[in-house]
């Protein structure tokens, strides 16, 4: 299958625009600079030729002033007006007896401006030598349209030299990636356009000076080794594809084996993860819940009370004087005591729904759903009466010869309790009032009871 390849742009066309983009900035910027630099250089051009100006007349200026004749003054002021940086010439004559007196020549059509230059030059006449008396003086006034008319001149050589430089320097560009860029990059693309499977081992070569080590030599190299690679895993693909078929029949019956030695291995996993389970939520002493398996299960009869509004009663049960009991018969008597006491917890609180667990050492917790108070205080004295019954001696019990249990009930009120422990705090409170009012008993919470 032929590879597609979509339409490419120009990339010297591209190239050749940013750089023509980039000159006609350039040449902005430039012309700009320029200007500014030929209107300065204007202006102290002009400065120069009026300060030239005032340099010639100034003395025949002082002359005639002296000598006050007016027609030379006349026709000085005339010629100072005609030259081509002055837009006007103000002369005034001073006196100490007279106002002074001013005289004005201005060509048609001048106008004050800020922009050209203004030069003062004070006139004096030099009666005889070592004294100079200040007779008169000179104001001459730039030209502002000169300017501009010089400056339009130097514009347009600028903006014209700057464009033919852009142009030039964009066409020497142009046809220098044309002869060394564009013409091999074609034909790459063409090459790459033409490639079939059939014909990927026909390696690309350019009509060039196989010498040069630069990117597109890198391009070409890369382009064949890609192709080689490409046309040694087809091939190899075409090879696995007629073995993967040879063997099909095989293969197929080798999944339905493993297939079935999967769901077996998978079987015995459930099943070991259901022990496992099992053994991480079971106390491993009394085989009853443990603190885990309570804690889970405590959350989810809490919300449930809650949203039915049926009652949820906790009894907490404590094993009277058990440290002394382990001091006095052993720790190995201690844990079969447990064992003893859980078993007959059990069988006392067999009810489907309820839960009984060892939260600690000797202590149990028995939950209640759907169980209120008074249900759950007779079931508690029929715990009492069971723990009892079973005549383990505890010669050192501050209770009874035998080994006894305290339990602390608490009923679940939902306008007072918004949690769990709330709850189990109460029926350990209650617990704790069992333990200090003579042990082997039930107390309520709110209530004592024998």
């Amino acid at each position: 299958m032929a590879l597609k390849l979509a339409k490419p742009t120009s990339l010297g066309g591209r190239i050749v625009l940013a750089t023509l983009v980039f000159c006609l900035l350039f040449t902005l910027v430039v012309a700009v600079v320029r200007t500014w630099s030929a209107w300065q250089n204007n202006v102290a051009r002009m400065s120069g030729e009026m300060a030239l100006i005032a340099q010639v007349y100034q003395q025949t200026l002082s002359k005639s002033i002296w000598e006050m004749d007016r027609d030379s003054l006349q026709t000085y002021l005339n010629s100072i007006a005609n030259a081509a940086s002055v837009g006007q010439v103000v002369l005034t004559l001073q006196s100490t007896s007279h106002t002074p007196e001013v005289f004005r020549r201005a060509r048609e059509g001048w106008l004050p401006s800020t922009l050209a230059p203004v030069l003062n030059r004070p006139l004096d006449y030099q009666l005889f030598a070592g004294s100079k008396e200040v007779v008169g003086a000179l104001a001459l006034y730039g030209d502002e349209r000169v300017l501009w008319a010089r400056l339009r001149s130097e514009v347009a050589k600028i903006v014209a030299t700057q464009i033919a430089q852009s142009l030039l320097l964009a066409i020497l560009i142009m046809l220098l990636l044309n002869r060394l860029v564009t013409v091999h990059v074609r034909r790459i693309a063409q090459h790459l356009g033409q490639l079939t499977p059939a014909n990927l081992r026909q390696l690309l070569t350019l009509d060039r000076n196989t010498s040069r080590q630069d990117e597109l030599s890198q391009l070409v190299g890369g382009v064949n080794q890609l192709q080689t690679t490409l046309s040694d895993y087809l091939e190899q693909r075409q090879r696995d594809e007629i073995e993967l078929l040879a063997h099909r029949d095989n293969l197929a019956e080798l999944v339905r084996e493993r297939t079935a030695a999967l769901e077996t291995a998978n079987s015995k996993l459930e099943d070991t993860n259901t022990r496992l389970d099992s053994l991480a939520r079971t106390d491993p002493l009394t085989g009853l819940a443990n603190r885990r398996q309570f804690d889970e299960m405590k959350e989810i009869e809490f919300r449930r009370a809650l949203r039915t509004g049926h009652p949820l009663t906790l009894l907490v049960c404590d094993i009277d004087s058990f440290k002394r009991y382990n001091d006095t018969y052993g720790h190995a008597s201690g844990d079969q005591c447990l064992r003893s006491v859980a078993t007959a917890l059990g069988a006392g609180s067999a009810r489907a729904g309820d839960l009984l667990a060892r939260i600690g050492g000797e202590e149990f917790a028995v939950l209640l759903p759907a169980t209120d108070a008074t249900q759950g205080t007779l079931l508690a004295a029929h715990l009492l009466r069971a723990v009892a019954d079973l005549g383990i001696a505890h010669r050192n019990s501050e209770a009874a010869p035998v080994v006894t249990i305290s339990i602390g009930l608490a009923q679940l009120d939902a306008r007072q309790v918004d949690k769990f422990d709330t709850l189990f705090d109460q029926a350990d409170k209650a617990l704790y009032q069992a333990k200090h009012t003579g042990r082997n008993r039930v107390v309520v919470h709110g209530q004592a009871l024998a």
